[in-house]
């Protein structure tokens, strides 16, 4: 059998690493189309664009918080008017998967400077592509990964708590659901086989959580950068980014898909919805009770949420249920690279399963 394992084109990280982006952009000509969240506009570009206008001549527009098709298409336009020889995406997944999108309908290169640790969007050669109301739509899948990503750290530790501690969530489906397309034989996003190169990493990036997420939580909450804390935005980042794209997706990520057909879930970050995934899906594949124990302990010191009313869903109804587990079984969703035959109902009994693990162990 084939494997492929994709990386992007290069990875910057550390303190103050912003302040790279002007030679970055430079590397691909001079006239770079920014497209940046609220708060980057209003915080962050104001330091930086002087040292970014030396190198580069950019455009800036605002990203207006959906990564749908109608968003994509307002901001194609903008691009082509300018004459873009660079797309650049500054913010959350989002903005990053906007930008991403952008860039390839637009044929140039692309650069994404994540200002919160919260997913593995920016390594990727995939955009999630949503509804204008937050529902999951489709997966983009890109011809080619980020051209550069550039990790500022120092930016990174003053984002909210709650950004960090979600993209932890979403690193830990990593390896489990690696693991499952490596055991069942079936293709990471490039439609390949993983290799072990990705399953190795997406093992690291599991031991980097459960070794260092403590202590890189109480360094962002003094808005320290320590070690722990680069060892982490690492593994949110680059870890889960390679683990997930060249190892492969399975149930985790599916159950997330499954959970934002109820609104009540809207208000939570996709980390948050992948990491009750993830604790789902250690029922639904028969993980051992060690194992289990682990990965609540894990979640329990982070602030991940263990139960569903951690997720809006405490008065959850059978209807409800029903709804989530039949859109997590849609045909063509990744919870099928499970290496046995996954149905509605064995996912329903698994989300109840991990609620009532994760309310009985707040009591214990």
């Amino acid at each position: 059998m084939i494997s492929t394992t994709i990386f992007p084109g290069r990875y910057i990280q550390g303190y103050d690493a912003i302040m790279e982006l002007g030679r970055e952009i430079s590397r691909f000509g001079k006239k770079g189309f920014l497209i940046c969240d609220p708060f980057v506009l209003e915080n962050i570009l104001p330091h930086i664009m002087e040292r970014i206008q030396k190198e580069s001549s950019i455009i800036v527009e605002k990203f207006n918080g959906e990564c749908s098709d109608e968003e994509i298409s307002r901001l194609l336009k903008l691009g082509i008017n300018a004459n873009a020889e660079a797309v650049i995406g500054i913010g959350g997944g989002k903005t990053q998967d906007t930008a991403k999108t952008v860039a390839y309908e637009l044929k140039v290169p692309v650069i994404i400077v994540p200002t919160i640790a919260s997913t593995d969007a920016p390594c990727s050669a995939l955009s999630v592509i949503y509804t204008p109301k937050g529902n999951f739509k489709r997966y983009l899948i890109l011809p080619r990964n980020p051209d550069v990503v550039l990790v500022d750290t120092k930016i990174i530790s003053q984002a909210p708590i709650r950004f960090l501690i979600s993209g932890m969530g979403d690193a830990l489906a990593t390896w489990f659901e690696a693991d499952s397309c490596q055991k069942s034989n079936a293709p990471n996003m490039t439609g390949k086989i993983g290799s072990m190169t990705a399953h190795a990493l997406a093992r690291l990036c599991y031991e980097t959580l459960i070794e260092y997420g403590l202590m890189a939580k109480l360094s962002c909450e003094v808005n320290a950068v320590t070690p722990a804390l680069e060892h982490i935005v690492e593994a949110n980042t680059l870890l889960s980014g390679l683990g997930f794209e060249s190892g492969g997706l399975a149930s985790a990520h599916s159950i997330h898909n499954g959970l934002t057909v109820l609104e009540k879930t809207h208000k939570y970050y996709h980390g948050e919805k992948v990491a009750f995934g993830v604790l789902t899906s250690l029922f639904l594949t028969d993980k051992p009770a060690s194992l289990i124990d682990e990965v609540y302990d894990f979640c329990e010191s982070v602030g991940l949420p263990t139960t569903l009313a951690e997720i809006g869903l405490s008065n959850i109804t059978e209807e409800e249920l029903k709804k989530v587990a039949e859109s997590t079984c849609a045909k063509g969703e990744t919870i099928h690279n499970e290496p046995f035959p996954v149905n509605p109902s064995m996912v329903i009994s698994a989300i109840k399963a991990a609620d009532a693990t994760g309310h009985a162990r707040k009591i214990a």
